[in-house]
Formats: structure tokens, sequence, C-alpha cells
């Protein structure tokens, strides 16, 4: 089940995937467990995009010989998954089981703890990108930036101003948890942009880390701490 909380704005609230939140959230869910659930998480995610996904009408035939009327997606080709390194490796996997024939980019980006600081719109960081590898994007293409933790949406603000020089057709944001101070963020580099999660978290403490969140992704996810 998913609902439209405000215009592009969606949230996931079966109780399925509202109870495997509740398994991240808890502090004392091992790591292995951790990473598993991320991973299926990233599979209910990439599920409940198909929403937003382009579909077109087809006929088939039946075994009983029988034209049903169906309906397809567009093909996973046209869906480019943008990896966010390391944090987002179990969600992405997950999101490759949905759509295991989109193309992958990796951008290993970190935010600049010491560069904190405020505008109108919030806490803000500055970004640095180490290494960024995505496939060839044209006006067809479907976008899907995955971040498990969206906090204050530096990261993807950055990466989004490079993504949207190629007008994709759409840009999604895939996450479990996000703010509403990363979704306007986002918003104002990327007006169009859709967003699927899984709880939108009303605060940011002094360090920039979602409350009350579920900690840090990757070092959970890979047991480092």
């Amino acid at each position: 089940m998913v609902k439209e909380v405000e215009e592009n704005i969606y949230l996931i609230d079966n109780p399925y995937a509202q109870n495997l939140l509740t398994i991240v959230r808890d502090k004392s869910t091992p790591y292995h467990v951790f990473r598993r659930i991320l991973e299926e998480l990233g599979f209910i995610v990439g599920v409940e995009i198909s929403h937003s996904l382009p579909t077109y009408e087809v006929k088939v035939e039946t075994p009983l010989g029988v034209k049903a009327k169906g309906l397809r997606l567009i093909s996973d080709e046209r869906i480019i998954l943008i990896a966010i390194m390391r944090a987002s490796l179990p969600f992405i996997w997950g999101l490759l089981k949905a759509y295991p024939k989109a193309r992958l980019g990796v951008i290993v980006a970190r935010r600049i703890e010491e560069t904190k600081r405020f505008d109108e719109k919030g806490m803000l960081f500055d970004v640095e990108i180490s290494y960024q590898k995505l496939p060839t994007i044209d006006n067809n293409d479907i976008v899907v930036v995955a971040d498990p933790m969206v906090a204050t949406g530096s990261t993807i603000s950055r990466i989004l101003w490079d993504v949207k020089k190629s007008k994709p057709l759409k840009v999604i944001v895939a996450s479990i948890i996000t703010t509403e101070h990363a979704i306007n963020r986002i918003k104002s580099v990327y007006p169009e942009t859709i967003f699927y999660t899984l709880s939108i978290d009303n605060e940011l403490n002094e360090n920039g880390f979602i409350v009350p969140g579920l900690g840090d992704a990757g070092d959970r996810s890979f047991g480092t701490s």
C-alpha cells in the first residue's frame, strides 16, 4: 500500500514493510539481519515505485486460447539506478531484484562534516564526490537515486545538479527514511522529483542525523563503526 501524502511524495505504509522498518530501527538488530532487511526493503520500494513508471496495455493469449487484456511496464532497460556508496549497497541489491535489467550507476560521495552551515532551507553540507560512473542518460530514461537515509538532502541535491542536465523522463528518490527538510532541498534543485519512502522523520540533530532514524546505515549493514 502506498499513499500520496503530498504531490509526488509517496509513503509506503503497508504493515509488512512497516514491520521491517521497526526491525531496522531497533539498535539490537544484528548487522547481518539489518543488511538482509535493507535488501528486502529495496525490493519492496522497487515494487512500489512502479506506480510512477509508464505503462501500456497489451492483449495476451491464455492457455485456454482466450485473449486477455493486460498491462506492461516500461522496459527495465529504460531504468537507471544510481547507488550512493556505501550505505545504499544492500538497498540497491533489492531494487535490482525488482528491475533486473536496469542499468546501474555508482557514486562514491561523502558529506564534509566540517562544512555544516545553514541557509534559508536549513542545515546543509558540502559534498565530496571521489568516484562517479553513470550510464548515458537521455530523455526516455527513468532515473532512480537510491539512498536508505536521506537526511539533509545535500548529497542527492549535489548529484541531481549533474543528472538533470541530461533531462531524464523522470527522477525518483528511493529511500527508507527521509525528512521534510531533505525533500524541500532536493525539490529546490529538481522540482519534479518523485519520492518513495517508508517514513518521513521530523527531526535532525545538531550533527545532521535523522531522529529517531536508524543510525548509520552503512555501519549497521557491514558491522563497522
